[in-house]
């Protein structure tokens, strides 16, 4: 049951008269509104509540009424004084409305007539008088009597420019609206120009625009009349744009479909045409299609999918976009190598030999390589493996790719995984999107035409994650050997055979690749290189290439062995050789200027040359520091560039016992500190340490070079023979270093990157080296080579520590304890 207003238009709404005898205004003067608003008003009034609608003084509007309470109301006041009070409803949805739940800013109503309608409804005409604020409920039943003061508009002084420009303005406004909406008859803009009162326009326009209710409310409630007039033209404004919007729109699209229509019948025109000249360019096309696809080695499953899609792109109009998604999908499914693979070369000598020309060292790569051609060579089937190789920069991984493709006769790919963060990289985007395309590995296979190269992905330890997906997980798939022959590539929406592909992966750390990725792949490390090693790297690669690169022959530029040596200790820091090779690359450019300008340089460079162009030495060589001093240990430490010595020093002071840790070290590093302390404080007696010593004297333990992060484990054994030599006062042992990890009950444990922290020993003049017993079968893994002059000792526990390192003598002015 419900209360509503019946309008018949969108926009703008006009009674017609009823019949002579009845009080029906249907426009009103200025002398009619006065005579409306000395209107006597009782002070309390039966309140109607109004839905969907908000009634202004002067405006007629016809209302349903289908409620028993409001039916009542309305058929007595039409046998007393026909006079009512109007509020609209907040909540619209509401059959029942409480006092609470009406506006209390509405319009006193006269009744001008009630209407029995054919379907049995009831309609009431009623005309707004003069708004009134309600200020009580009276009674609630039969129906609500509420307490009413009314209310006055404050209107602009007469002939006030500015609100005459607003009515003009709002005249103009509703007039456009007529014009532009279909649904209000034209003669409504007779009615509009022939309205003289200012505030009866106002209300009339307010009461039959196409606004919201609680707008309406809003232009009721204000109570200044060029206020309430202003405010309308804000809303009326709206319309208008909305109106010429939505016109807008309808042409556009009536355009749109007139252009297809053209186009359809223009195409249907060039068809018969071309079927006459003989011969369809569009058919020709799909033809060539067909014809490549039958020449294609895939399986019957793709060709079924292939005609599919041909017969897909036959029916499509090709103005359309869709044609061109579809024309591109099917371009990328033939130019796809299916089944398509180069033929390896199965030479196992010459594959050997053009590893060790191209590379120097990393014997377990070569190795793995040659027994892969084995086995093919062997079996004639075989999947390839999944290599990952890992090491510090410029130790040769990327490059290696080259060479293994090279030596197995296939193309090569390089894919750069550093900063990838879309899954879609990898798998590709879903055809139905705009510019889509498949994933990298597919384009990649399609620009070497061959379905078995030796794929490299670079920097696999790199890869990032974020709201687009993680393409580690999508890496997941190409990597597992049991999954990749059925490899699912979003835009191809099938399946692809990448089993024979020899993907290859490089990484400087495992630590940050997914666990479930290195689970797939066979790891292979590849340390630094020896200062040895680094010189023939100088001499077999390095030189040659860069002479060549800058336009030298070997008469114009000679290195010896203790030059290349030089530079290498002076001018870089690494385990790998890029940072030598920018050096040389400079002696190379220095020369070649040289040669151009004509003036004289040193042939066979010497120290003093080298000085000369490449400036005062940038490092100093890592050196043991000896043992005059108690406290000051050598360590050995692993960084992602390579094997580096550390010093550990412990120094003490008078104090309550407190333990000091400085140099910028992790927790787990501190860790190890506070635990090398606490085993000798239980270990003291062995130590002869005299028992109130820890609570007379503090502890500072420190770490050089406090600008560089450090943690770890690793330096555990250096840090409790560190803070035993300064407590003890006794030298620790010339020329030996340590590396492992302590546990509280003194227990030595292994640790990693040992081959990278015996270079950084040898590099140091280190002689001994001590660690845990469980690293025995990591040095039986490395070459001679690399042990040459280095003496081990596997211990235990930390008590075989202390008794190999700390000896009987105490150093010069030691402290003395009381």
């Amino acid at each position: 049951m419900s209360i509503s207003q019946d309008k018949k238009h969108n926009n703008l709404f006009i009674a017609s008269p009823i019949n002579d005898d009845s009080d029906f205004i249907p426009l009103i003067s200025e002398e009619d509104e006065d005579s409306l608003n000395m209107t006597q008003i009782p002070d309390s009034l039966p309140v109607l509540p109004l839905r969907n609608t908000v009634l202004f003084p002067g405006v007629i509007i016809p209302i349903t009424v289908g409620r028993n309470r409001s039916m009542k109301l309305v058929r007595d006041s039409y046998q007393k004084t026909k006079i009512i009070g109007t509020l609209a409803q907040k909540d619209p949805n509401n059959e029942d409305p409480a006092p609470d739940e009406l506006y209390k800013i509405g319009t006193i109503a006269h009744i001008l007539r009630i209407l029995e309608m054919p379907d049995g409804s009831t309609s009431v005409i009623i005309q707004g008088k003069k708004r009134f604020q309600f200020e009580g409920v009276l009674s609630k039943e039969p129906y609500l009597i509420g307490k009413v003061s009314p209310m006055d508009d404050s209107k602009p002084r007469k002939k006030d420019p500015e609100f005459e420009a607003i009515i003009g303005s709002l005249k103009d406004l509703s007039l456009k609206i007529i014009k532009l909406s279909s649904n209000i008859p034209q003669e409504t803009s007779f009615a509009v120009r022939n309205i003289e009162s200012s505030s009866f326009l106002i209300n009339f326009i307010s009461s039959n625009s196409d606004i919201k209710i609680t707008e309406k409310q809003q232009l009721l409630e204000t109570n200044n009349l060029k206020k309430r007039a202003t405010l309308l033209l804000q809303y009326l404004s709206r319309e208008v744009q909305l109106l010429e919007l939505k016109n807008d729109i309808q042409n556009k699209v009536r355009l749109d479909i007139d252009q297809q229509q053209r186009e359809y019948f223009l195409h249907q025109q060039m068809k018969t045409i071309q079927d006459e000249l003989g011969g369809n360019p569009l058919e020709q096309e799909i033809e060539e299609l067909k014809a490549r696809g039958r020449k294609k080695k895939w399986s019957k499953d793709v060709s079924a999918v292939f005609l599919k899609e041909v017969e897909k792109l036959n029916r499509l109009n090709p103005a359309t976009g869709e044609y061109s998604v579809q024309i591109n999908y099917l371009q990328t499914l033939l130019e796809l190598p299916w089944n398509e693979y180069t033929k390896d070369n199965f030479d196992l000598h010459r594959a050997r030999a053009i590893l060790d020309k191209d590379h120097f060292g990393l014997e377990k790569v070569k190795e793995r390589i040659v027994e892969h051609l084995a086995v093919l060579k062997l079996k004639g089937d075989l999947k390839s493996p999944i290599i990952c190789l890992y090491g510090p920069p410029g130790v040769g991984k990327t490059s290696l790719g080259k060479s293994i493709a090279k030596a197995l006769n296939r193309k090569y790919i390089r894919m750069s995984l550093g900063g990838l963060h879309d899954e879609a990289e990898i798998r590709g985007h879903r055809k139905t999107y705009i510019g889509a395309m498949p994933g990298r590995i597919v384009q990649s296979l399609k620009k070497t035409k061959t379905s078995n190269p030796v794929f490299v992905l670079d920097e696999i330890d790199k890869v990032g994650r974020d709201f687009h997906g993680d393409p580690a997980s999508a890496l997941l798939e190409v990597l597992d050997p049991e999954q990749n022959s059925t490899f699912y590539d979003n835009f191809l929406e099938l399946e692809y055979d990448v089993s024979k592909v020899l993907f290859i992966a490089t990484a400087n750390t495992t630590s940050t690749i997914n666990p479930a990725l290195i689970d797939r792949m066979e790891l292979i490390n590849i340390p630094g290189y020896i200062l040895e090693e680094k010189v023939e790297i100088a001499k077999r690669h390095l030189i040659p290439k860069e002479l060549k690169n800058h336009g030298l022959m070997k008469k114009h530029l000679k290195f010896t062995s203790q030059v290349i040596e030089y530079i290498i200790d002076n001018y870089t820091r690494e385990s790998g050789v890029r940072e030598l090779d920018k050096q040389l690359a400079k002696i190379c450019r220095i020369t070649a200027m040289k040669v151009a300008l004509n003036e004289s340089y040193n042939v066979k460079l010497a120290i003093k040359d080298i000085e000369i162009i490449l400036g005062p030495p940038k490092y100093l060589k890592d050196k043991y520091q000896g043992n005059e001093f108690a406290g000051v240990v050598t360590g050995l430490a692993w960084t992602a560039s390579g094997g580096e010595i550390l010093f550990v020093e412990t120094s003490l002071s008078r104090g309550k016992g407190v333990l000091t840790i400085t140099g910028n070290l992790g927790d787990v590093m501190k860790e190890s500190a506070v635990i090398a302390l606490e085993y000798i404080k239980s270990h003291s007696e062995k130590l002869d340490i005299k028992p109130g010593l820890f609570e007379n004297w503090n502890v500072h333990l420190h770490v050089p070079e406090g600008a560089i992060p450090k943690d770890g484990p690793s330096a555990g054994i250096t840090m409790v023979t560190s803070i035993a030599s300064a407590i003890t006062q006794r030298k620790v042992k010339k020329s030996i270093a340590m590396t492992g990890e302590i546990t509280l009950r003194g227990k030595v444990l292994p640790v990693g990157g040992i081959k990278e922290k015996i270079l950084a020993a040898k590099r140091a003049d280190i002689k001994e080296i001590i660690m845990s017993e469980e690293n025995r079968k990591d040095i039986s893994e490395i070459k001679e080579i690399y042990l040459n002059g280095l003496t081990f000792h596997y211990v235990d526990n930390v008590m075989q520590v202390l008794d190999l390192t700390l000896l009987q003598e105490k150093v010069d002015k030691p402290l003395i304890f009381e």
